[in-house]
């Protein structure tokens, strides 16, 4: 980054702090007592027991809900992500309404009165997409993401001067609840290991948010992560689970941090799950046993996840480690609040082991949100995706010799089709493949509209394909979610790289960008307008499967209460009620079955508007299921 810019950047920090409006309360503070080891909340000894919960997770109207609920349980503090990509989609373009209003969370959070450790980033991890940070990103072919490159410092100090001022007046010291800050996320399990990088996020956070500000990182529990993940400055914190020696782990924050209070900033209280792998769960007895062994040596410690909520639309993340494995919808993560926000015995259980460490507000435990079993409602089918691209991209394609990116398509998440023609006739089926697994993730195959099979990124790298010479020859693609850990975050997405036919290489495509979500959130397909395009010419057997839309309707009942939605002998895909996109289905693979419906998602005069897209087969009767209760557990290894 140019000294300029830098600056430009430090003046913009300076004017800001120094036209605070809002004032602190007199004698209001947040601070490390190194003598004691301890921290100081206004000159007192303090020790947190928080919870985590992400707002971009969770739909606005429940926000107050979960937050008493968290409250009520007897934490006195929250650990909140803020995910750069939610909030600025589109390279400039800053959003922080509706369900992003990330102060009107923190105001509810205060109201509640709830203190808040503040995850900016600008990388979070989080399981969600691309770890927080945007695909815009990957524009720059050659960028070098968390590392003290200059595209990429550029983009992130130009973020932080849009989001930290914002977050400054809610400090605590200034009359807010936001008693610290963490720089980065876990920049120790990051390869790249570059001091350059944390050194110019500190200068940054300490410029807009003043040096008073309490700062700190956190890190996995080994030296390497903890070498490369501190800094001078930036108080070391540590996080484990209920596999991991107490002391052992505590003991390795000493090395790095031999003065001040004991920290284990994310205290697993359950896990992740991926598409195929089984349901994972954490003991309720063991996180209670040693949440009451931490809060005796008077340690600190964050709850990951009190609660996880819900991957809507696309925003699920992914790992690689030997393969590419994509999370779940559901990120309820067995956590002490369910998906839904429903008190479980594991949170019941926590309440009791914070009674003995702090005063527990009086007064029951808020209930679960009433769930609603509204039955089956019939589909019908609207069309085939190929045959639908008038709506669905109505600026037309991109042609190209080459296929290119979402990236360079700048169309970052959802579904991307790539057509073509068969070179030559081919009648015994020959081979189409990617030769250097360049299919991200996975993209369903048709000549002529007619379903042929799929590819799948590092699975299913071949499948064979027959037509006629000059049949159209199309690749509708599926992002299935960007890698948010490890060295491979730099992850685009679409077909990179050549594709193969037998011995040619296919060339001379047209690129549909597919905004489903857009059509979807004008009214179409209930709308009327282009119910039923003719069909693809060749269709026939076989036309029923691939990508294919269809609708309904769920009639109202004067009641708008969560449920879940049940895909009985779907395959996989993605659903919408009312324009909202609930995120993918893929019961075939599990072990997530059910899709959580939010009741205010819902309308209990008007016929709610369900739209469905099936990638690979639908089941004969077409229906849907809503239920009063989830299925999360049930992993098949189809599909």
């Amino acid at each position: 980054m140019s000294s300029k810019v830098c600056l430009a950047i430090v003046w913009l920090a300076s004017v800001h702090l120094a036209s605070q409006t809002v004032a602190a309360s007199e004698g209001r503070s947040f601070s490390i007592d190194y003598k004691n080891n301890c921290f100081l909340k206004d000159g007192k000894p303090f020790q947190y027991i928080s919870g985590s919960i992400h707002y971009s997770r969770i739909p606005r109207y429940y926000w107050e809900d979960r937050l008493l609920k968290m409250y009520m349980a007897g934490l006195n503090a929250i650990q909140v992500y803020v995910p750069w990509n939610f909030h600025e989609p589109v390279r400039g373009v800053y959003n922080f309404q509706g369900d992003r209003d990330l102060e009107h969370f923190l105001g509810l959070a205060n109201q509640t009165g709830l203190l808040v450790i503040l995850r900016p980033g600008p990388y979070i991890c989080a399981e969600w997409e691309m770890g927080g940070l945007p695909a815009w990103l990957l524009e720059k072919p050659n960028i070098h993401l968390r590392t003290a490159d200059t595209d990429y410092l550029q983009a992130v100090s130009s973020w932080l001067a849009t989001l930290l001022p914002r977050m400054s007046r809610w400090l605590y010291s200034r009359g807010g609840n936001i008693i610290s800050v963490q720089v980065e996320n876990e920049y120790g399990s990051y390869f790249a290991c570059d001091y350059n990088y944390l050194r110019h996020l500190r200068a940054l956070f300490q410029s807009f948010l003043g040096e008073d500000t309490l700062l700190f990182t956190t890190d996995g529990n080994t030296d390497r992560e903890m070498v490369c993940g501190t800094l001078q400055g930036l108080y070391a914190t540590i996080d484990f689970g209920t596999d991991t020696n107490i002391s052992t782990a505590f003991a390795r924050q000493r090395r790095f941090e031999p003065k001040g209070p004991l920290v284990n900033s994310e205290f697993y209280t359950g896990w992740l799950d991926h598409w195929g792998d089984p349901h994972a769960s954490v003991d309720s007895n063991k996180v209670s046993k040693m949440l009451e062994e931490m809060l005796a040596m008077g340690a600190n410690v964050n709850m990951y996840m009190f609660e996880g909520g819900t991957n809507f639309g696309y925003w699920n993340g992914a790992d690689h480690d030997s393969r590419y494995r994509s999370v779940v919808t559901s990120y309820d993560y067995n956590a002490p609040l369910t998906e839904a926000g429903d008190p479980t015995d594991k949170l019941l259980a926590i309440r009791e082991v914070i009674r003995k460490f702090r005063e527990v507000p009086e007064g029951p435990m808020p209930p679960a949100t009433p769930k609603m079993e509204y039955g089956f409602v019939s589909l019908q089918r609207v069309g085939n995706v190929s045959g639908l691209l008038d709506v669905l991209t109505p600026q037309g394609p991109v042609q190209s010799h080459y296929p290119l990116t979402f990236e360079e398509m700048k169309h970052y998440y959802g579904f991307v089709l790539y057509r073509t023609k068969l070179p030559r006739t081919i009648l015994d089926g020959q081979p189409l493949i990617s030769p250097r697994n360049g299919i991200h993730d996975r993209a369903y195959v048709s000549v002529n509209g007619v379903y042929q099979g799929l590819l799948e990124r590092d699975t299913a790298l071949v499948m064979n394909v027959t037509g006629q010479e000059g049949d159209q020859l199309d690749l509708l693609v599926e992002n299935m979610g960007r890698v948010n850990f490890g060295s491979k975050i730099h992850d685009n997405k679409g077909i990179l790289g050549e594709l193969i036919l037998g011995n040619n290489v296919l060339t001379d495509w047209l690129i549909f960008s597919v905004d489903l979500d857009g059509a979807i959130s004008r009214g179409w397909p209930h709308s009327g307008e282009h119910d039923w395009l003719p069909r693809p010419p060749g269709a026939g057997p076989g036309e029923g499967a691939g990508p294919m839309v269809y609708k309904g309707t769920l009639p109202p009942n004067g009641l708008a209460w969560d449920t879940y939605i049940k895909l009985i002998g779907w395959t996989k895909g993605q659903v919408w009620v009312n324009g909202v996109n609930l995120g993918r289905y893929w019961p075939a693979r599990g072990p997530q079955q059910t899709l959580y419906v939010p009741g205010p998602l819902l309308s209990p005069t008007r016929p709610n508007n369900i739209t469905l897209l099936e990638l690979e087969a639908a089941p004969a009767h077409t229906r849907l299921l809503f239920m009063d209760r989830p299925q999360l557990n049930i992993t098949t290894g189809k599909s």
